[in-house]
């Protein structure tokens, strides 16, 4: 669900964060709803052989896929009119791939037709096509003409985000240039307008990320223009109250520079262009280093000359280089530093114990060279493993230490009160000590970043980082213009909003130490949280935000009563999982991550479990709803070994699941404002249909999957019993 960017405006009314829409958007959404139902139906089509005789039965269950690609190519052909009838740069492109995308529809519903397969054969059955090949001409005419209209649509969507920026730009540049309140008030409020606009082209476009990387980074850039609005705000009426006042004028431009770059960061992402010099991320993770180099040494076993010794050495020592911003950082403590360094002694030794054997395993090819170069893999991969269990526990350790003692936030309460008090030998004391815990805060992140483990979790450490190293510049700030002048509300309501944004941070900082540690141990799934998404700060009166209205008791039972139904699903899906000997197979594993979710769901209408406000549920059902097409996906490869008659059935079983994904995926970004029971009724409605589709999809699939290892070990039986009886 696209956040809330920009207040409502200064001293009026303003638009709500989620009162705007974008159409494009919608319309383009849809266009891909009606994508994947069709990809699904056209390959049914397709693998159909031309000499396989079906019953009557089969063939109307034909002709319903037939004439269900004609209908979702016409509901495409709408889509895509009305996306060029708004764009008349692109409008006759769009139009000649509507034309081809509605010629194939209409060629694949008639070559399916019943009416047009005679000849019905002695046992009563007919053949499937009598032209299979028009069915595959059309099936590429189809395919290559939606492609060509996403990727026109895409093109849209991007300079619309690109236009929404420049906008944006234009209006911060016309307020760092203000200079009286009324005329700021003005444009500041053109400017509220704006930035919810383009928070909500820029949260569907993160949304719509495949890449997780890109859509961290997007996330991350969309929260600092999330918390810089608000202090835009205040900054600006500080300086314009306080006019002569440089360190005001200091504070406001550090929330224009930063407002800067996450906008160029955002159009980096979306248009997919790197500037030149920035550095892969990759390249400064010691836990991916040495992933990498596990990967490479295995590979020897295989391929003893898969690459060279000497690369293999300047892999580990570019590893172990980077132990020294452990083992140099001051927060280390005395015992994690000899362990590390003991630790990288011991993969040297290893490694080179390792390149030996390996020199000698391609000249002598016995047995016990093998096995003395398999025990050296393993002996520095073990090593390995030591070392980042080490790394992990030495980074952990310090941000749980340090979340421990700032969690009461003594240093902040001191500089407001210093501030209030007039007080700059207290200001000078308490923004020194705050300079500390930055740096402390900074060197924690840093340290995390090399043992976090994925690169999303890599990039909101960097966002982290980044945002102590400013903020707590923009603090002291703010603090020093004050204590300059005590008595002005503006000054302290400015001072309070940067405090704010510094505790949300600490607080971001712990939800990233557990999912570190999830990633760690194992724990985590395929998804999680929403770490790093923009949420509202807790003092934020110039801002509107998604209030829910609190609903009346029947509303309270209604919820009730669906959650129960969703509990009750949420157990008839653990007892199918349950059925599965293969509990690793993608199809039980999106299973259990969907039942885990739905039960979820199922707490949150007893006012119990994680989440807490119905945007938490929100963005729960928002990954509840990709896991549902991830699983649609699993199926759909599943089904590809079954015979046509078992394949048909389990596929019209996927195509009611898919629409509901999406249909659900829309409702969480539609906004409503002041329904919020409305919308989760609706939603968690779509959830228990969805559950029910899902039990029974694992039962329907666990049946197929054991009639198919019958069949195969009947064939293995028969093939021996020949073998056996051609020996006699």
């Amino acid at each position: 669900m696209a956040a809330s960017l920009g207040p409502a405006g200064v001293g009026g009314a303003g638009p709500s964060g989620f009162a705007f829409d974008s159409g494009l958007e919608i319309k383009t959404r849809s266009v891909e709803q009606t994508l994947l139902p069709l990809v699904s139906q056209i390959t049914t089509l397709i693998n159909h052989k031309d000499n396989t005789k079906k019953s009557d039965k089969t063939l109307q269950a034909i002709q319903r896929v037939g004439q269900a690609v004609n209908l979702a190519v016409g509901r495409f052909v709408k889509v895509g009119e009305a996306i060029a009838n708004e764009n008349w740069d692109l409008k006759e492109e769009i139009t000649i791939a509507c034309i081809e995308a509605k010629q194939a529809g209409e060629t694949i519903a008639a070559l399916t037709d019943i009416s047009s397969l005679n000849h019905p054969e002695s046992d009563g059955q007919i053949t499937i096509f009598t032209d299979k090949t028009g069915v595959i001409k059309a099936a590429r005419l189809l395919l290559s003409s939606v492609t060509k209209v996403l990727l026109l649509a895409d093109r849209v969507v991007i300079k619309q985000i690109i236009t929404s920026r420049n906008k944006v730009l234009a209006t911060m540049e016309r307020l760092e240039k203000v200079n009286s309140f009324q005329e700021f008030v003005q444009i500041f409020s053109q400017f509220g307008n704006e930035m919810v606009e383009f928070a909500h082209l820029t949260g569907d476009r993160q949304n719509d990320l495949k890449d997780e990387k890109k859509k961290a980074k997007m996330a991350a850039a969309r929260a600092v223009l999330e918390k810089c609005t608000m202090m835009l705000l205040t900054a600006s009426k500080t300086c314009l109250r306080h006019p002569n006042c440089e360190s005001a004028h200091k504070n406001k431009e550090g929330v224009f520079d930063r407002m800067k770059v996450a906008l160029d960061k955002v159009i980096e992402i979306v248009t997919d262009c790197k500037p030149s010099g920035e550095t892969d991320m990759s390249s400064v993770s010691i836990f991916t280093g040495i992933k990498e180099f596990k990967m490479n040494i295995e590979a020897l076993r295989e391929n003893l000359y898969f690459q060279s010794k000497e690369n293999l050495s300047a892999t580990l020592e570019v590893i172990l280089e980077r132990t020294e911003d452990f083992t140099d950082s001051a927060y280390t403590s005395h015992e994690h530093r000899e362990r590390i360094l003991e630790l990288s002694t011991q993969a040297r030794l290893e490694l080179r114990q390792l390149i030996s054997v390996w020199i000698q395993s391609q000249s002598k090819k016995t047995k016990s060279i093998a096995e003395e170069l398999e025990l050296s893999v393993l002996k520095i991969s073990h090593s390995l493993n030591e070392l980042k269990k080490e790394l992990h526990s030495t980074a952990t350790q310090l941000a749980a230490d340090l979340l421990k003692y700032h969690a009461d936030h003594v240093v902040l309460k001191a500089l407001k009160l210093t501030g209030v008090e007039g007080n700059l030998e207290g200001l000078a004391e308490y923004a020194c000590k705050l300079s500390e815990q930055k740096e402390q805060l900074v060197e924690a992140c840093r340290l995390l970043r090399h043992i976090s483990g994925t690169e999303p979790l890599e990039i909101t450490c960097v966002h982290a980082e980044e945002t102590f190293q400013v903020t707590g510049q923009q603090i002291i700030s703010a603090a020093e213009t004050l204590t300059l002048h005590p008595s002005s509300k503006i000054a302290k309501e400015n001072l309070d909003v940067f405090c704010e944004a510094w505790e949300s941070q600490i607080s971001d900082i712990s939800t990233l130490l557990r999912e570190i540690n999830d990633v760690f141990e194992g724990r985590r799934g395929e998804k999680y949280g929403y770490l790093s998404l923009p949420r509202p700060m807790k003092n934020n009166a110039n801002l509107k935000s998604l209030k829910a209205d609190k609903p009346d008791s029947e509303e309270q039972a209604k919820i009730a009563k669906l959650g129960l139904k969703l509990g009750l699903l949420t157990s008839d899906a653990n007892c199918e999982i349950k059925k599965w000997e293969d509990q690793e197979n993608e199809i039980v594993r999106n299973g259990r991550n969907m039942s885990s979710m739905a039960y979820s769901l199922y707490l949150f209408t007893r006012g119990e479990g994680p989440l807490k406000t119905s945007q938490d549920l929100i963005h729960q059902l928002e990954v509840f709803a990709e896991e549902g097409l991830k699983l649609a996906s699993n199926v759909q490869v599943f089904s590809k070994q079954l015979k046509d008659d078992d394949k048909l059935m389990l596929l019209l079983e996927i195509n009611k699941l898919s629409p509901l994904c999406h249909q659900l995926q829309t409702i969480t970004k539609t906004p409503l404002q002041n329904q919020v029971f409305l919308k989760v009724d609706k939603c968690i409605t779509k959830t228990r249909s969805m559950m029910a589709i899902l039990v029974q999809l694992l039962s329907l699939c666990y049946k197929l999957l054991k009639k198919l290892q019958m069949e195969n070990n009947r064939w293995v039986s028969v093939t021996n019993k020949d073998s056996m009886d051609g020996k006699t």
